[in-house]
């Protein structure tokens, strides 16, 4: 459905943002200011407890400083509430008391037809729950008994029985007017292949409806009562209502149960879900019979930033989890990850709670491992590595696994944590206080009193690359012309520094704004003013030629192929050594490590001092030295900019 032109732009006029969002939080009233539209709060999309979310009402924004959560009234009804742009519309139009414009009629047809099959749906629970209750359902119940859960848990859940008979459900439903081709569009019949009449598709089972977010019956999943089933469960197949691999089991009550505290708790099964659910984990889903999806995990993350993966102790358990581990890396995302808590070997989350009870289960939760942890025990579990080719082969795997990952920052603290546990590995004896791998002739020296202090020496190398990051970053939002040209160098760059990425983001975001002040108040409205005012303090960019001189847009564009071209060289080169060092990996000790780097960094300053003589350093646009391959890749970029501006012919 489209909506006419300022039909959104009246919407969020007639709204207030503080009032949407103050649905959902409470206001921090020492950091608010009601008067100027001014609110924080802790953060609805994460669990925290400074009030690091804030609104601004004037401009109908919001942004949290901790999750990096942002937008406007409709997007924080659709996360909030977990609903598509149009429904987000509608609960805003009705709160604003603006008629909802006619929807086109195809559209209205299938929305119309979706609220039917919801209606036959909630017939069909309540003709299962009915029969559950049957003489036919004896056994069921029984089951269901020996299973723990009293007849109030069973109204609480809708469970209900499906007799074995053909066509019992059909017959009830026919009975009672519901159209065949309804019945068939839910799933709940399937034709005959023999020319009679249509017949049920779960028979002898036991019955538990699947909801959606908003509380609806969109699909069952059946438990075979019959031992010899093919199938011992059963699920609905896909229709107009139901996405297997876009739904999850307890949805909305899980939602808002992490709304309030609870950890999100991930199981394999119906009856694990409503175990852990009785015994008082109320923010637990599950996937529908099949392995996670990446919908479900993102669904999962909307729900709670760090779920925790609770899977049997088996050898199927543990498969599933690695398989979860490859669908995540590529996902993962600052504060957005998961945790794995794996059951005692042959018991699943029911099994420990009727044996052990809630403490048992909460023990092991607490407990729950971080994704490396998995990572390293899977790459690592059963192998024997007693050759440098063996201990080859598993830095090699290590190193594609955390390729994987997309967000650098991320990237580097796995890195980190697989080194330590690749040194614990390895060299098991020499981890204890004072016996580090530095221990010795061989430790590097330490700085003198007089520089500890200073951030060259703390950060080295990644302190100023974030100064040409930081320049980078403060001449494009003062020469937003030159954005267009420089979009795609933007694009591919990794700034290490959050608050530089998130700049980043801002910039992509309005890439099409032209005048500088308008850009600046577009990034300000998207990151807020910290990343701003402190990009602009630095006494490195405050001088840089592109700032001191903003009428010189040419000059700007040279400035900032200058620094873009020297970033490329210098990260290239930290590639090529990264990739040596992992794979001289098990190969020498650290020791060793370390003396070959200060060799080659005499040898480098040697060089260093060779090149000045022979004139071998060229100066670029920003007054400095550029050496060679510096050059070289500023020369490239000119000329991919200039080939670009001129149509593809060339400067």
């Amino acid at each position: 459905m489209s909506l006419p032109p300022g039909f959104l732009d009246e919407l969020r006029t007639r709204l207030s943002l503080s009032q949407v969002v103050g649905r959902k939080v409470m206001w921090d009233t020492r950091k608010s200011n009601q008067g100027k539209g001014d609110m924080w709060a802790p953060c609805p999309f994460h669990q925290e407890k400074s009030a690091s979310f804030h609104v601004d009402d004037r401009k109908g924004y919001y942004y949290c400083f901790g999750c990096h959560a942002k937008g406007d009234a409709i997007s924080f009804v659709r996360e909030t509430e977990n609903v598509g742009f149009m429904e987000a519309v509608e609960i805003l139009a009705g709160e604003a008391g603006m008629p909802m414009p006619e929807r086109d009629p195809q559209a209205q047809q299938k929305a119309d037809r979706r609220s039917q099959l919801a209606e036959v749906m909630e017939q069909a629970v309540q003709m299962y729950r009915l029969q559950l209750k049957t003489a036919a359902a004896s056994e069921a119940r029984s089951y269901l008994e020996r299973r723990g859960l009293s007849p109030e848990a069973l109204d609480r859940w809708d469970i209900g029985f499906a007799p074995e008979g053909w066509q019992v459900l059909w017959d009830q439903l026919r009975a009672k007017g519901v159209a065949e081709d309804l019945i068939m569009g839910c799933g709940l019949a399937k034709p005959s292949q023999k020319g009679g009449k249509p017949y049920d598709t779960f028979r002898n089972r036991i019955m538990f409806p699947i909801r959606d977010a908003r509380g609806r019956a969109i699909a069952f999943g059946g438990r075979a009562m019959d031992p010899n089933d093919n199938a011992k469960y059963l699920n609905s197949p896909e229709t107009e209502l139901f996405d297997k691999g876009r739904s999850l089991y307890n949805h909305g009550p899980a939602r808002e149960a992490a709304g309030k505290g609870q950890p999100l708790i991930v199981a394999e099964g119906y009856m694990d879900v409503i175990a852990l659910s009785e015994a008082g984990f109320g923010a637990t889903v599950a996937p529908l019979g099949t392995a996670i999806t990446e919908d479900q995990l993102r669904l999962m993350w909307r729900i709670h930033p760090e779920p925790i993966i609770a899977l049997d102790g088996d050898t199927a358990g543990v498969r599933a989890a690695m398989r979860v581990i490859d669908l995540a890396l590529p996902l993962l995302e600052a504060g957005q990850s998961l945790r794995f808590s794996m059951m005692p070997e042959g018991q699943d989350p029911d099994d420990l709670l009727r044996a052990q009870g809630a403490g048992a289960m909460q023990k092991l939760l607490d407990g729950a491992q971080p994704m490396v942890q998995l990572l390293w025990r899977r790459e690592t579990e059963g192998k024997v590595l007693d050759s440098p080719e063996r201990k080859a082969a598993l830095d090699k795997d290590l190193r594609a696994a955390i390729a994987k990952i997309k967000d650098p920052s991320i990237r580097g603290h796995y890195g980190d944590e697989i080194k330590r546990l690749r040194w614990e590995l390895f060299n098991p004896r020499r981890t204890a206080p004072g016996k580090g791998p530095w221990k010795g002739r061989n430790a590097p020296p330490k700085p003198m009193a007089s520089t500890r202090a200073s951030p060259l020496v703390a950060a080295g190398e990644a302190f100023e690359e974030e100064l040409r990051e930081a320049v980078i970053l403060a001449t494009l939002i003062c020469h937003p012309s030159l954005l267009a040209g420089f979009e795609g160098e933007l694009e591919r760059l990794e700034f290490h520094a959050p608050d530089h990425r998130r700049l980043q983001g801002a910039l992509l975001t309005h890439i099409d704004v032209t005048d500088p002040a308008d850009l600046r108040h577009a990034v300000e409205g998207t990151t807020g003013p910290a990343p701003l005012e402190k990009l602009f303090a630095l006494r490195h960019v405050q001088i840089s030629p592109p700032l001191l001189n903003r009428g010189d847009a040419e000059k700007a564009a040279l400035c900032l192929a200058e620094e873009l071209a020297k970033l490329e060289a210098t990260r290239g080169v930290a590639r090529e050594i990264e990739e040596a060092v992992q794979d001289m990996a098990g190969l020498v000790d650290e020791g060793m490590t370390w003396r070959l780097s200060q060799a080659a960094e005499a040898r480098n300053r040697a060089g260093r001092s060779d090149s000045d003589d022979k004139g071998e350093f060229d100066v670029g646009p920003n007054g400095a030295r550029m050496d060679r391959g510096e050059r070289s890749a500023f020369d490239r970029l000119v000329e991919q900019i200039s080939y670009s501006k001129n149509g593809g012919r060339g400067a």
